[in-house]
């Protein structure tokens, strides 16, 4: 690894558009992930073999985690969540190979994903509890503290994207640092803190993503639930 392989690197330069190994690789991870899902899903079996078994799994557990956060609208967001978590374990965890480096070692795609998440936050909220009663809860329990929910919504957003940026860069720059200075010697550590960070990360952006989600879709309904208990008080 040299100093250079730190750097993004252009690949190809279309007039101001320029394609950097960071899309390319991030091209590569997507037809893979579109690959593998298809030939998953075109040979399903009622006596799955090994690799359905693994893929079901995988599956059953991104559902659960999801329906701890939330429950009621697991179904409608576990697309969106899982293919993120998909996408972000691979990516993370293709600078093992040879000549490749995670694309999330780049600010632009981690400012990219970030803004997917913040956008798919509102459109979820929107889509589920309307336009007139998502854009009130920004009105709870006060307008007056309208600002600093707009605030939170963009430094959120910043935070998303540099928290697994600087984590995917220093990974990197630390394996880069001990070898050069232990050569060789040193290649499974690295290669386990390198498989165990990436995996931390990709679980911690996930799961970051689905709380905004959830918080923007559960707000309404917490809302909802609130006149019910208090008239069930009232009655009793």
């Amino acid at each position: 690894m040299a100093k250079e392989d730190l750097m993004i690197q252009p690949i190809v330069q279309l007039g101001p558009v320029i394609i950097t190994n960071t899309v390319v690789t991030t091209w590569v991870i997507m037809a893979l992930i579109w690959l593998l899902a298809w030939l998953v899903s075109r040979r399903l079996q009622i006596d799955p073999g090994p690799v359905q078994t693994a893929v079901e799994g995988v599956v059953s557990g991104i559902e659960e985690a999801i329906k701890e956060v939330a429950p009621r609208e697991a179904r409608r967001i576990m697309p969106f969540i899982g293919s993120l978590w998909i996408f972000l374990t691979i990516a993370n965890l293709i600078g093992l190979v040879p000549g490749l480096h995670s694309p999330t070692r780049d600010l632009s795609a981690t400012a990219a994903l970030a803004i997917i998440v913040f956008l798919s936050t509102h459109w979820f909220g929107i889509r589920i509890q309307g336009l007139r009663s998502y854009l009130r809860h920004y009105m709870i329990p006060s307008p007056l503290l309208l600002p600093f929910h707009l605030i939170s919504e963009v430094t959120r957003t910043v935070a998303l994207a540099v928290r697994l940026f600087g984590n995917m860069m220093s990974l990197e720059m630390a394996a880069l640092l001990i070898l050069l200075v232990a050569g060789f010697l040193a290649p499974v550590p690295i290669l386990m803190l390198h498989i165990i960070e990436a995996l931390v990360q990709a679980y911690i952006f996930g799961m970051l993503a689905l709380i905004y989600v959830a918080s923007s879709i559960q707000s309404q309904q917490l809302r909802q639930h609130e006149p019910a208990t208090e008239e069930g008080e009232n009655h009793a």
